[in-house]
């Protein structure tokens, strides 16, 4: 996990700088709008739509967005999004997930395997590389929320399969089925985490050399740029040398 954690924190100190804050929130409000179509646009009954609204939140969206998304799904407004997951290769045999709300399908794929393929990397299909990750609910706590051993003893007492601190927060881990349940639990204590969802957690990252390393986010990056990419997830950790070059 460590490499992922790695590879996300790179994308979240370079992405922020470099991404038009516009094209944030349109995605944001992308996941609002398809998670209140899909169940109640009611956050308290409607749990992907509450995790949506979370991360809205942290990114610091104005409430008149959320709650403009939230009635485009009510008023049956806006375009018809299709959630698709594509898997590939990119450098060095990296397994690479990249999932997204499209409401083209034909442009969508032949953009990401474009991304692909100059990263010297290939589309695969679905399920090629899937089964290197685990699919499984993650609930983000600021480290200032708990203690490791408190927020520990509260995952396994709310149904978690794990929790993991660090000086970064607390990241509890659970099964896609027991995520909204263990999340009330853990509210009840320590109160809205920072971030909830589903997440795809490589089982093992690959070590990968500086050229190969810097491709990789090259791609990443790429794939995150895309107005229909919603979240890239790969298995794949870099050098330290590496990791502070491109931190600068």
């Amino acid at each position: 996990m460590a490499g992922h954690s790695q590879f996300k924190n790179i994308m979240h100190r370079k992405g922020r700088q470099d991404a038009a804050r516009s094209k944030l929130f349109g995605k944001l409000a992308r996941e609002i709008t398809v998670s209140a179509k899909m169940g109640l646009p009611d956050p308290a009954m409607n749990p992907r739509l509450r995790a949506a609204i979370i991360a809205a939140r942290a990114e610091n969206m104005p409430k008149d967005n959320i709650e403009r998304a939230i009635k485009k799904a009510a008023g049956g407004e806006g375009e018809n999004y299709e959630e698709i997951r594509y898997e590939g290769y990119g450098p060095g045999g990296v397994a690479v997930i990249v999932e997204v709300l499209t409401d083209n399908r034909t442009r969508t794929v032949s953009e990401v395997r474009s991304f692909f393929t100059k990263s010297g990397g290939s589309l695969a299909e679905t399920g090629a590389v899937s089964f290197l990750f685990s699919h499984a609910g993650v609930i983000e706590y600021d480290a200032a929320k708990a203690s490791a051993d408190d927020m520990l003893e509260a995952a396994i007492e709310a149904g978690a399969d794990d929790a993991l601190s660090s000086e970064a927060g607390h990241e509890i881990v659970t099964a896609v089925e027991t995520l909204n349940e263990v999340q009330k639990m853990l509210e009840a204590k320590f109160g809205e985490p920072r971030k909830s969802g589903l997440v795809w957690r490589p089982q093992n990252t690959i070590a990968v050399d500086d050229e190969a390393g810097e491709k990789l986010m090259k791609l990443v990056e790429s794939l995150e740029e895309n107005d229909d990419v919603q979240k890239v997830y790969a298995n794949f950790e870099i050098s330290d040398a590496l990791l502070s070059r491109l931190s600068a």
